[in-house]
Protein backbone atom coordinates (compact mmCIF):
# COMPACT_ATOMS: atom_id res chain seq x y z
CA UNK A 1 0.00 0.00 0.00
CA UNK A 2 1.97 2.98 -1.32
CA UNK A 3 1.09 6.52 -0.24
CA UNK A 4 2.35 9.80 -1.68
CA UNK A 5 2.56 12.57 0.93
CA UNK A 6 2.74 16.29 0.05
CA UNK A 7 3.36 19.04 2.62
CA UNK A 8 3.84 22.65 1.46
CA UNK A 9 2.19 24.80 4.14
CA UNK A 10 5.43 26.32 5.47
CA UNK A 11 8.73 27.59 4.00
CA UNK A 12 9.93 23.96 4.09
CA UNK A 13 8.20 21.87 1.40
CA UNK A 14 8.50 18.09 1.32
CA UNK A 15 7.32 15.08 -0.65
CA UNK A 16 7.45 11.48 0.61
CA UNK A 17 6.54 8.05 -0.71
CA UNK A 18 6.02 5.34 1.89
CA UNK A 19 4.07 2.26 2.92
CA UNK A 20 3.26 0.29 6.05
CA UNK A 21 6.80 -1.11 5.76
CA UNK A 22 8.48 2.30 5.99
CA UNK A 23 9.58 5.35 4.03
CA UNK A 24 10.76 4.60 0.49
CA UNK A 25 11.96 8.07 -0.43
CA UNK A 26 11.64 11.71 0.55
CA UNK A 27 12.61 15.13 -0.85
CA UNK A 28 12.74 18.35 1.18
CA UNK A 29 13.56 21.94 0.25
CA UNK A 30 13.55 25.09 2.37
CA UNK A 31 14.65 27.77 -0.10
CA UNK A 32 15.28 28.37 -3.76
CA UNK A 33 12.64 26.82 -6.03
CA UNK A 34 9.02 27.92 -5.70
CA UNK A 35 6.48 25.33 -4.56
CA UNK A 36 5.18 24.77 -8.07
CA UNK A 37 8.71 24.33 -9.41
CA UNK A 38 9.60 21.81 -6.71
CA UNK A 39 6.59 19.54 -6.29
CA UNK A 40 6.11 17.58 -9.50
CA UNK A 41 9.86 17.30 -10.29
CA UNK A 42 10.36 15.95 -6.74
CA UNK A 43 7.59 13.38 -7.22
CA UNK A 44 9.04 12.36 -10.59
CA UNK A 45 12.50 12.04 -9.05
CA UNK A 46 11.25 9.81 -6.23
CA UNK A 47 9.29 7.61 -8.61
CA UNK A 48 12.25 7.18 -10.92
CA UNK A 49 14.84 6.57 -8.20
CA UNK A 50 12.65 4.05 -6.39
CA UNK A 51 11.63 2.20 -9.56
CA UNK A 52 7.93 2.89 -8.99
CA UNK A 53 5.12 4.00 -11.29
CA UNK A 54 2.18 6.27 -10.53
CA UNK A 55 -0.21 3.36 -11.00
CA UNK A 56 1.31 1.67 -7.95
CA UNK A 57 0.14 4.43 -5.64
CA UNK A 58 -2.79 3.57 -3.36
CA UNK A 59 -3.56 7.08 -2.08
CA UNK A 60 -2.41 10.67 -1.90
CA UNK A 61 -2.11 12.48 1.44
CA UNK A 62 -1.70 16.24 1.76
CA UNK A 63 -1.01 18.75 4.52
CA UNK A 64 -3.86 21.27 4.70
CA UNK A 65 -2.22 24.03 6.73
CA UNK A 66 -2.74 26.47 8.35
CA UNK A 67 0.28 28.15 6.87
CA UNK A 68 1.43 30.15 3.87
CA UNK A 69 -1.39 30.86 1.44
CA UNK A 70 0.57 30.14 -1.74
CA UNK A 71 2.13 26.97 -0.38
CA UNK A 72 -1.19 25.58 0.83
CA UNK A 73 -2.93 26.30 -2.46
CA UNK A 74 -0.18 24.73 -4.58
CA UNK A 75 0.11 21.64 -2.40
CA UNK A 76 -3.62 20.95 -2.14
CA UNK A 77 -4.24 21.62 -5.83
CA UNK A 78 -1.37 19.30 -6.85
CA UNK A 79 -2.57 16.54 -4.52
CA UNK A 80 -6.15 16.79 -5.79
CA UNK A 81 -5.02 16.75 -9.42
CA UNK A 82 -2.89 13.64 -8.89
CA UNK A 83 -5.61 11.83 -6.94
CA UNK A 84 -8.17 12.56 -9.64
CA UNK A 85 -5.85 11.64 -12.51
CA UNK A 86 -4.85 8.36 -10.85
CA UNK A 87 -8.35 7.56 -9.49
CA UNK A 88 -7.00 7.02 -5.98
CA UNK A 89 -8.35 8.25 -2.63
CA UNK A 90 -7.14 11.48 -1.05
CA UNK A 91 -6.60 12.22 2.64
CA UNK A 92 -6.07 15.68 4.08
CA UNK A 93 -4.36 16.27 7.43
CA UNK A 94 -3.96 19.65 9.18
CA UNK A 95 -0.30 20.58 9.35
CA UNK A 96 -0.44 21.32 13.09
CA UNK A 97 -1.51 17.68 13.57
CA UNK A 98 1.60 16.57 11.67
CA UNK A 99 3.89 18.60 13.91
CA UNK A 100 2.22 17.34 17.07
CA UNK A 101 2.42 13.73 15.89
CA UNK A 102 6.18 14.02 15.46
CA UNK A 103 6.48 15.00 19.14
CA UNK A 104 4.09 12.31 20.40
CA UNK A 105 6.51 10.64 22.81
CA UNK A 106 6.62 13.51 25.31
CA UNK A 107 4.43 13.34 28.43
CA UNK A 108 3.99 17.13 28.26
CA UNK A 109 1.16 18.95 26.56
CA UNK A 110 2.28 19.48 22.96
CA UNK A 111 1.79 22.85 21.28
CA UNK A 112 2.83 23.10 17.62
CA UNK A 113 3.39 26.76 16.77
CA UNK A 114 3.76 27.94 13.17
CA UNK A 115 4.70 31.45 12.08
CA UNK A 116 1.58 33.13 10.68
CA UNK A 117 3.35 36.39 9.70
CA UNK A 118 1.93 39.76 10.81
CA UNK A 119 3.38 39.11 14.30
CA UNK A 120 1.01 36.18 14.86
CA UNK A 121 1.23 32.39 15.16
CA UNK A 122 -0.97 29.40 14.34
CA UNK A 123 -1.26 26.93 17.21
CA UNK A 124 -3.27 24.19 18.93
CA UNK A 125 -2.79 21.98 21.99
CA UNK A 126 -2.40 18.18 22.00
CA UNK A 127 -1.67 15.35 24.39
CA UNK A 128 -0.05 11.98 23.86
CA UNK A 129 -2.36 8.98 23.57
CA UNK A 130 -1.51 5.37 22.63
CA UNK A 131 -0.49 5.38 18.98
CA UNK A 132 -0.41 9.13 18.51
CA UNK A 133 -1.88 12.36 19.85
CA UNK A 134 -5.31 13.82 20.52
CA UNK A 135 -6.14 17.47 19.99
CA UNK A 136 -7.27 19.39 23.08
CA UNK A 137 -8.22 22.71 21.49
CA UNK A 138 -9.39 24.35 18.30
CA UNK A 139 -6.89 25.51 15.70
CA UNK A 140 -6.14 29.11 16.59
CA UNK A 141 -4.26 32.17 15.39
CA UNK A 142 -3.07 35.03 17.56
CA UNK A 143 -0.12 36.99 18.91
CA UNK A 144 2.62 35.06 20.76
CA UNK A 145 1.93 37.11 23.89
CA UNK A 146 -1.55 35.60 24.06
CA UNK A 147 -0.17 32.11 23.52
CA UNK A 148 2.23 32.57 26.44
CA UNK A 149 -0.73 33.24 28.75
CA UNK A 150 -2.46 30.11 27.43
CA UNK A 151 0.59 28.06 28.44
CA UNK A 152 0.05 29.15 32.02
CA UNK A 153 -3.61 28.14 31.81
CA UNK A 154 -2.84 24.55 30.72
CA UNK A 155 -2.19 23.29 34.25
CA UNK A 156 0.65 21.19 32.87
CA UNK A 157 4.11 21.65 31.40
CA UNK A 158 4.07 22.41 27.67
CA UNK A 159 6.44 21.51 24.83
CA UNK A 160 6.17 24.19 22.14
CA UNK A 161 7.53 23.15 18.74
CA UNK A 162 7.61 24.67 15.27
CA UNK A 163 9.18 27.63 13.52
CA UNK A 164 6.81 29.99 15.31
CA UNK A 165 8.03 28.77 18.69
CA UNK A 166 11.63 29.34 17.63
CA UNK A 167 10.88 32.76 16.15
CA UNK A 168 9.07 34.02 19.25
CA UNK A 169 11.08 32.10 21.84
CA UNK A 170 11.73 35.15 24.04
CA UNK A 171 8.03 36.01 24.25
CA UNK A 172 6.84 32.45 24.79
CA UNK A 173 9.42 31.78 27.48
CA UNK A 174 7.77 34.43 29.61
CA UNK A 175 5.68 31.47 30.72
CA UNK A 176 7.50 29.26 33.22
CA UNK A 177 5.61 26.19 32.03
CA UNK A 178 7.00 26.01 28.50
CA UNK A 179 9.95 24.22 26.92
CA UNK A 180 10.86 25.27 23.37
CA UNK A 181 11.68 22.49 20.93
CA UNK A 182 14.58 22.35 18.50
CA UNK A 183 15.00 22.80 14.76
CA UNK A 184 14.29 19.08 14.37
CA UNK A 185 10.62 19.87 14.88
CA UNK A 186 10.52 23.28 13.19
CA UNK A 187 8.31 22.25 10.25
CA UNK A 188 5.60 19.66 9.52
CA UNK A 189 6.96 16.73 7.51
CA UNK A 190 5.35 14.82 4.67
CA UNK A 191 6.77 11.63 6.22
CA UNK A 192 4.36 12.08 9.13
CA UNK A 193 1.55 12.19 6.56
CA UNK A 194 2.33 8.60 5.63
CA UNK A 195 2.04 7.47 9.26
CA UNK A 196 -1.26 9.25 9.76
CA UNK A 197 -2.77 8.32 6.40
CA UNK A 198 -2.15 4.57 6.53
CA UNK A 199 -4.65 3.77 9.34
CA UNK A 200 -7.28 5.87 7.58
CA UNK A 201 -6.70 3.96 4.34
CA UNK A 202 -7.26 0.67 6.18
CA UNK A 203 -10.53 2.07 7.59
CA UNK A 204 -11.43 3.52 4.17
CA UNK A 205 -11.76 6.87 5.93
CA UNK A 206 -11.11 9.00 2.86
CA UNK A 207 -11.93 12.63 2.17
CA UNK A 208 -14.14 13.59 -0.74
CA UNK A 209 -11.99 15.11 -3.46
CA UNK A 210 -14.02 18.29 -3.83
CA UNK A 211 -14.22 18.82 -0.05
CA UNK A 212 -10.45 19.05 0.34
CA UNK A 213 -9.48 22.69 0.87
CA UNK A 214 -6.57 24.51 2.53
CA UNK A 215 -7.18 25.35 6.19
CA UNK A 216 -7.46 29.12 5.90
CA UNK A 217 -7.72 30.75 9.31
CA UNK A 218 -7.81 34.37 8.19
CA UNK A 219 -8.08 36.48 5.08
CA UNK A 220 -5.16 37.15 2.77
CA UNK A 221 -3.45 40.53 2.82
CA UNK A 222 -4.80 41.13 -0.69
CA UNK A 223 -8.37 40.66 0.58
CA UNK A 224 -7.74 43.04 3.47
CA UNK A 225 -6.26 45.65 1.13
CA UNK A 226 -9.20 45.30 -1.28
CA UNK A 227 -11.70 45.78 1.55
CA UNK A 228 -9.83 48.83 2.79
CA UNK A 229 -9.89 50.38 -0.68
CA UNK A 230 -13.61 49.60 -1.04
CA UNK A 231 -14.41 51.41 2.21
CA UNK A 232 -12.64 54.59 1.21
CA UNK A 233 -15.06 57.44 0.39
Amino acid sequence: MLVLGIETSTPQASVTIGSEQGIIGSCTISRGAAYGEFLLPAVEFLMHQSGLTYRQLSAVAVGLGPGLFTGMRVGVTTAKTLAQALSVPIIGVPSLDLLAFDARYTPKVICPVLDAKRSEVFFAFYRQVPGGVTRLSDYQVGPPERLATEFDAQGSDVLAIGNGALLYRSKLEESERVEIGTMTHAFPRSAALIDLALPRIVREDFDRLYDIEPLYMRRTQAEINWEARSLKP
